[in-house]
Formats: structure tokens, C-alpha cells, sequence
């Protein structure tokens, strides 16, 4: 655990119990995907993260994969040793997303295997146990009318649950060309939405949001939040020249959703992202809080890809504008996450270079960050590519 001056705490999550980097360091297990979820019973903090096991051929994102949980009960202070929730050590099965459901205290989670089927498990007891697995598959055929798939997964991040009570959890989807090893190409895609009316029993497809044309290159992984005034905003990673976020919303999350337009103050190094809604309290104003590597001004980042300078931004406008920003890692840092807790935000994100590869993170770090320290953060300044 390390705290800076401003008050804000970093916890290395690591391989091993004791909080150890061993495990990790002789390049056993590889970290990516992540996402945090609070629970109402006893405030256990899930993390659900992937092992790769570098005994078998390694195949970037298709290597097999098994899903690790880790879990805290003390607000993030100590955590829990890592533990198995889903995979055989053989199939590549991760994107996890994880959607807690606020009347039941029953957390939904979703996930892929080998590209090709999609899963979903809960818990009902803040992650000390796991229904067995649902094939929801099905629902991500009824694409197929729209988009003609080989490749699909939920994700990234966490999903959300609607003041109605709606579940919500973004996909994307791509036809790829096959390669030699077995694997396909994740272009081009699309990207939109799934909904449970049931608190996560049944599943249904929303709208395809947005897919590869000449206006957004191979949009793919997308993050989602209902905004103050009601909305769900989709918050989308894609490929292409202008390295910016790309967003839309929708009334119900699902269907009737705006045409994606980029944010100018959200540069994007062609990474993953996360966002969170934080409601109003006596300290502080309702509003979105958006996290990523912004790496618009690393030195040497000619090709704008650099993954490093993780930094948080704060919007009270339902995110037309961006009103503050604070840098939290200046380092390597890739994939993130976000939740929240009273006053505090919880940034659980992908952190150093396994042999010299930011693709290829070294370890998570969960950094515990005041909101008011945020919320007094410098202006967020537009930006477009030279």
C-alpha cells in the first residue's frame, strides 16, 4: 500500500496471498481485463481478472485464459487471495462484466469463451460463491441479421444497472478474417447493448450503435453509464486517425440511440476505458468521471498508441464538457475500471511492462482517490491530431 500527497492510496493487487510479485514476475500469469463491483450486503469488492498460463503457445488475446476473482471486505485496505470463478486452463474465456443488482445484492457476471460463446454466473453472497454457468449465446445470434459475426464478447468493464432496474451491458462484435494459428481478426466490428428486464435472468439484444464504416473505424470495446439526467451514455473505443472517444446515448440504453459523435477532450491511444456516475451528496455534485491513458503529450508518441499517463476527468454537464482532471499514474497504465464509495473513487487499472510490452501489463494496481481531490483538478484542455 503506498499514499501520496493527496491523500489517495495504491494497492498492488499481485499473483500470490501475501501480496507478492513473484509469480508475476517470472511471467507466469498476464493481467488484462478488470472490472470493480460494490455490494450491498457486506461491501466485498469484486475483481475480476484473467491468468494466462505461459505454459501453452501464447496467442495475444486468444491465449487461454482462465477468470480469477480476488475480493476485499474492508473497503479495498486488504484483499483476499485469488480464487478460480470460471475457465478450464485450456479455453481463452475472459471480458468479464461484472452488473450488481441493488434490490437483491445478487452480482451478474458475463463472459466470453474463445470468441465464439458467451456465459453468465452470479453471486448472491458478494462473491464467496458462484451459480453454475448460462449459455446466453442466443441472444448475441440475433445479431446476425444486423452484423454477421466470428467474433463476439460483453465488455469492457463493469455493466450497470438502470434506476428502473434495467441491466445493461455493452458488446462488440466482429467478422474477421481467419488466421493460420485458429485465431481471427477482431476487424471489422461493431458495437451495442444487451438488456435484462429480470434482473439478469433473461437477456435480450438492444441496437447495433455503431459499426466500421468511413465515420468510426472498427468501433469495439465500449463503456456505459446512465448519466444524471436519466440517459445511458455509450462511451466507445475505435480504431482510425482521430484518437478520440466516440460517444451516443439512448433513453432506455438499448434502442433509439444518437449518432456517435467524438469527444474532443477525451483523447484515446486506442485503449480501453472506464466510467462511473457518482450521485450527489453534501460534498459534492452529481457527475460522470471518465479514466484512461492520456498519452496526447508523452514525448516520442508519434503514433499516438503510447499507453501511459492514466488520468481521471470529471464532468458535471452530463458529460458535454469536462470540468476537471487529475493524472494518476504517470506511468505505464492500460486497461481500467472504476466504482465508488462514499467520497472516494476506486481506479483498479493495469499497470507496468512485462518485458518491455505496455500491452502486456506487469501487475493491477486499486488506487483509492478522493473525489474532492479530483473535483479541484485543472481544466481539461480539446484536443486533435497535429
Amino acid at each position: 500500500m503506498e499514499m501520496d500527497s493527496t491523500g489517495s492510496t495504491r494497492h498492488k493487487l499481485c499473483g500470490s496471498a501475501g501480496g507478492k510479485c513473484e509469480s508475476l514476475e517470472r511471467g507466469h500469469w498476464w493481467l488484462c481485463d478488470l472490472s470493480g463491483a460494490r455490494h450491498r450486503n457486506d461491501r466485498a469488492r469484486c475483481s475480476p481478472r484473467v491468468l494466462r498460463r505461459k505454459k501453452r503457445p501464447f496467442k495475444g488475446d486468444w491465449s487461454a485464459t482462465d477468470i480469477l476473482l480476488r475480493r476485499s471486505v474492508d473497503g479495498g485496505k486488504t484483499w483476499e487471495p485469488s480464487r478460480k470463478i470460471a475457465g478450464n486452463g485450456i479455453d481463452l474465456m475472459d471480458n468479464v462484466v461484472a452488473i450488481p443488482d441493488r434490490t437483491s445484492g445478487v452480482v451478474v457476471f458475463l463472459y466470453q469463451k474463445n470468441y465464439s460463446h458467451v456465459f453468465s454466473i452470479e453471486t448472491r453472497d458478494g462473491g464467496r460463491t458462484f451459480s453454475a454457468e448460462k449459455e446466453i449465446t442466443p441472444v448475441f445470434d440475433a445479431f446476425r441479421k444486423d452484423f454477421e459475426w466470428n467474433v463476439v464478447t460483453p465488455g469492457t468493464g463493469h455493466g450497470i444497472q438502470m434506476k428502473n432496474g434495467r441491466m445493461i451491458a455493452s458488446i462488440w462484435l466482429a467478422n474477421g478474417a481467419p488466421k493460420p494459428d485458429g485465431t481471427r481478426e477482431h476487424a471489422p466490428s461493431a458495437m451495442g447493448t444487451i438488456y435484462s428486464d429480470d434482473h439478469g435472468r433473461s437477456w435480450h439484444r438492444g441496437d447495433v450503435i455503431a459499426r466500421d464504416s468511413s465515420e468510426i473505424e472498427n468501433p469495439n470495446e465500449t463503456v456505459a453509464t446512465q448519466l444524471p439526467d436519466g440517459k445511458v451514455m455509450a462511451n466507445i473505443r475505435s480504431g482510425g486517425p482521430r484518437h478520440l472517444r466516440a460517444v451516443s446515448a439512448s433513453a432506455d440504453g438499448a434502442t433509439g440511440w444518437s449518432a456517435p459523435r467524438f469527444d474532443r477532450y477525451l483523447f484515446d491511444p486506442i485503449c480501453d476505458a472506464g466510467i462511473l456516475t457518482v450521485a450527489a451528496t453534501p460534498k459534492h455534485p452529481a457527475a460522470i468521471y471518465f479514466v484512461n491513458p492520456d498519452s496526447r503529450d508523452i514525448p516520442k508518441n508519434d503514433k499516438l498508441r503510447f499507453r501511459q499517463n492514466l488520468t481521471l476527468k470529471m464532468s458535471t454537464d452530463n458529460g458535454k464538457t469536462w470540468a476537471h482532471q487529475r493524472v494518476l499514474d504517470p506511468g505505464v497504465s492500460a486497461y481500467s475500471d472504476l466504482t465508488a464509495l462514499r467520497d472516494d473513487l476506486f481506479v483498479i487499472y493495469e499497470s507496468g511492462s512485462l518485458n518491455g510490452a505496455e500491452s502486456k501489463p506487469d501487475h493491477l494496481i486499486v488506487a483509492r482517490v478522493p473525489i474532492a481531490w479530483v473535483n479541484k483538478g485543472d481544466a481539461p484542455q480539446p484536443w486533435s491530431k497535429p
